[in-house]
């Protein structure tokens, strides 16, 4: 029997299915999604792959034997295996990238190499193997020293500068070493002792009630057992205060068996009262009606849900769901932010109980596995998680529900590059079930699929509770400069905070930029200090002292004086910090909290910083975007836009789009309650149409606007843009690899049929330097079609192969966010 197996250590350059023979013995359990190890390479190193097939035939002519199989069952079934097979050809990666994406860090192995002396070899016999080399003879005697093996990583430390590798092959060659490879798994099962009652009640509290006094712990754990008849020894010892050699002397008088338990370790959620049935309004009654009828069909669907922030989406959601379990399926509800899945969970168990999962990053590797494990079983139809929740192992999938899914964070930026949005259709595809898109303000791409029917479209034009939307007002900074004020609180929303505070209100205020300033410069010479690592300035952060960069972490000092000129310094821009502090000098004995990736701790989560903000009634909260999505807190009345121009001009087509949402998105989480609520959006550019629509929510006319671009420009959804990036240490090496990647591209363009393409670059990239890595791109705009991707996957092939590349790395990354 034949294995076809996507082996890891086989990069994007050489990444094919490799045959390996099945031995005997595993003949009869491997299966397809199985992992196993396996020799690879010309020196048989071990590595993990995964089976995608197995087949009779072939298992002849030399192959090399799987050596052991890592899981018990299939740990991907055929649908998800194809999804693999789908995202390689898609972006550009290795089948076992796409595995690994899709399984949780728990389930990951952990390989370790050994040199270790076959058996009967002693020490003249593994002497006389290594013959008139020293390194062989040093190889040897640490063999010897170290009771006949040792692991690569004390070998490589034992040879110091030198390298074992050709003493190690003189040994393996000569019959008298051999390589072992041993995989460990990160995450093990949890297990308890559960003690079950071995006889009737009446039985075994006869054997205890004479002794009842000499030994009262026997007696205790006995009748609790009896009433319960079998409950975890942990559990018998808490309740009784017995320990556990009372359990094993009642296990050893046959009054109770001790057998091991599965325990799943999940994340806490904060008891809930079950919820009352859920009432619709009429505007969501007709878009619940609609997109039902649309899961009925049995055929796969896409569809929008376009309501206006507070409109009552996530009650139509949980409606959807409700009847997709009563039709036996299984959903799959995914969100930007992990700071929105606290919340959302305590709405969802107050439904579904129990049938609730959870996945996102922030969980402990042990709390994901179980919750996989879980899911992979069916004890959890109702799957919720950020963007790699979308490869939950659901069976039976129902409907997939993607909300706000104009957020950039859907998008990886590591390998595979993969959006959430396109594996979620791919999914829905297979599964013949409804994919739902759910915005108040759609992405470009979205929207055009809407309104040229590939997508059905439900809008709700009302919030829930009928409250008007938010009032609000944009301030011109450029007026408070004038009047004096060089502070980022304006005078009006100073007024407007003053006056929230004495109705003892809450207010959010939105700042996408953590830190204190944006950079330090010198007020004589003009010096900036920068990273010496990256082509960035350091950004200065008030609470530590310390200048960083936000690219690879590099921090130093604030040094007291300008080291150039020893002048003074001057402080630029304004981050999350910044706000902080001048809010504590205008409101001294106002509490103030502040939600960035700077205040988000091991020991103090967001859940913890937002349940203290709602709890504790706190009357300001400052955050990054964590703030600005899926919030609905009843006394939030006031949101305040610190500096709306922040994300509007920078170097991507999708600014416009990205500022507009990040705007009426904030301004939404005001008045969400009983209370009316305010909206103040600070900026320099009041006459822009993208502020201007942002205060009036208006989304039509901006998409309007924005369409009537993408087009001009042929960006998406008119094409897709494939960006090939080129990184290295050496900047000259970087950009000949790029110059010469530019050039077999476009001769391979011109053998296409499709003429609709544009090749710009090479260029450097936004940030020409990371972590000492020189970045240049090619920039290519074309129809997204497989003859395109086969010949960006043949020159990305031949790249990775081409010597003058070496320690350069070259990737494509399709409609980067």
């Amino acid at each position: 029997m034949t294995a076809k197996v996507a082996v890891a250590k086989a990069i994007y350059a050489i990444d094919r299915p490799y045959d390996y023979r099945v031995p005997r013995e595993l003949e009869g359990r491997l299966r397809p999604g199985m992992r196993v190890l396996v020799p690879f390479g010309a020196g048989n190193r071990g590595s993990d792959g995964v089976v995608l097939a197995l087949s009779r035939e072939g298992a002849e002519g030399g192959l090399k034997d799987v050596t052991a199989a890592l899981d018990d069952r299939p740990v991907l079934d055929e649908k998800l295996l194809k999804l693999a097979l789908w995202m390689r050809e898609r972006y550009f990666c290795t089948v076992y990238d796409a595995v690994k994406a899709m399984l949780p860090a728990g389930l990951y192995y952990a390989l370790r190499d050994c040199v270790a002396l076959k058996d009967g070899v002693d020490r003249a016999a593994a002497f006389e193997a290594a013959g008139e080399s020293k390194a062989a003879q040093k190889l040897a005697e640490l063999l010897l020293a170290w009771g006949g093996q040792g692991d690569m990583e004390q070998i490589r430390t034992a040879f110091g500068a030198k390298d074992p590798d050709g003493a190690i092959r003189t040994l393996i060659d000569r019959g008298a070493a051999e390589r072992i490879t041993s995989a460990q798994r990160g995450i093990g099962d949890k297990k308890e002792k559960l003690a079950v009652l071995a006889m009737p009640a009446e039985e075994a509290m006869a054997r205890v009630t004479p002794r009842r006094r000499t030994a009262p712990l026997r007696y205790s754990v006995t009748e609790l057992l009896c009433q319960l008849g079998a409950a975890p020894a942990k559990e018998l010892c808490y309740f009784t205060g017995a320990s556990m050699p009372t359990i094993k002397s009642l296990e050893k008088s046959g009054i109770l068996t001790l057998e091991e338990q599965e325990v799943f370790r999940r994340p806490a959620v904060a008891e809930v009262e079950p919820a009352g049935p859920i009432l619709l309004n009429e505007e969501q009654e007709a878009a619940f009606q609609g997109l039902d009828a649309l899961c009925r069909t049995g055929q796969p669907a896409a569809a929008l849900l376009y309501g206006v922030t507070g409109s009552g989406k996530t009650q139509v959601y949980l409606r959807l769901i409700q009847e997709t379990l009563q039709r036996g399926k299984t959903a799959l509800f995914l969100v930007p932010e992990i700071a929105l899945t606290p919340q959302l969970l305590r709405i969802f168990a107050a439904h579904f109980g129990d049938k609730v999962a959870v996945l996102h990053s922030s969980l402990r590797a042990g709390e994901r596995y179980d919750e996989w494990k879980r899911i992979r079983r069916g004890e959890a139809p109702v799957v919720i998680g950020t963007r790699s929740a979308v490869f939950a192992p659901l069976s039976n999938l129902g409907i997939v529900i993607l909300d706000e899914e104009q957020e950039a964070s859907y998008k990886s930026e590591n390998n595979p590059r993969y959006h959430a949005r396109e594996v979620a259709k791919y999914r829905c595809v297979q599964e013949n079930a409804l994919l739902l898109l759910g915005s108040a303000t759609p992405s470009v791409e979205t929207m055009y699929a809407a309104q040229s029917g590939s997508y059905r479209c439900f809008t709700l034009r009302q919030r829930y509770n009928q409250k008007a939307l938010p009032q609000v007002h944009i301030v011109d900074m450029k007026e408070e400069l004038r009047a004096g004020n060089g502070t980022s609180i304006s005078r009006a929303l100073r007024q407007e905070l003053e006056e929230n505070l004495v109705r003892g209100e809450q207010a959010i205020l939105f700042l996408n930029r953590r830190g204190a300033s944006r950079m330090v410069s010198c007020g004589e010479c003009g010096h900036v200090p920068e990273c010496p690592r990256c082509s960035v300035k350091l950004t200065y952060h008030s609470a530590n002292g310390r200048l960083m960069c936000h690219y690879c972490g590099y921090s130093q000092p604030l040094p007291r004086a300008c080291p150039v000129c020893g002048g003074g310094l001057n402080f630029i821009g304004v981050g999350t910090q910044k706000v902080q502090e001048e809010l504590q000098e205008l409101f001294p004995q106002t509490p103030i909290l502040r939600m960035d990736t700077d205040t988000i701790t091991a020991s103090r989560s967001h859940e913890a910083i937002l349940e203290e903000f709602q709890k504790k009634n706190v009357p300001i909260l400052v955050g990054t975007q964590m703030v600005a999505k899926g919030l609905d807190f009843e006394n939030v009345t006031l949101v305040g836009v610190i500096l709306a121009d922040q994300s509007l001009f920078v170097d991507d087509f999708r600014a416009g789009e990205r500022t507009f949402s990040l705007l009426t998105q904030v301004v939404g989480r005001a008045g969400r309650g009983e209370k009316t609520g305010r909206a103040l959006i600070q900026t320099y550019t009041p006459e822009h149409d993208v502020v201007r629509f942002s205060a009036r929510q208006d989304y039509d006319n901006f998409y309007r606007t924005e369409v009537q671009l993408r087009q001009l420009r042929q960006e998406p959804p008119f094409r897709d843009i494939f960006l090939i990036t080129a990184s290295g240490a050496n900047e000259p090496g970087v950009l000949r690899a790029c110059i010469r990647f530019r050039q077999a591209l476009e001769e391979g363009l011109r053998r296409l049929e499709d003429r609709e393409w544009q090749l710009l670059g090479p260029a450097p990239a936004p940030v020409a330097k990371v972590n000492n890595r020189y970045r240049y791109r090619l920039t290519l705009t074309a129809p997204n079609r497989h003859p395109l991707r086969l010949l960006l996957a043949e020159l990305l092939r031949t790249a990775h192969r081409d010597k003058d590349n070496k320690g350069i790395t070259l990737y494509v990354d399709v409609n980067p966010y």
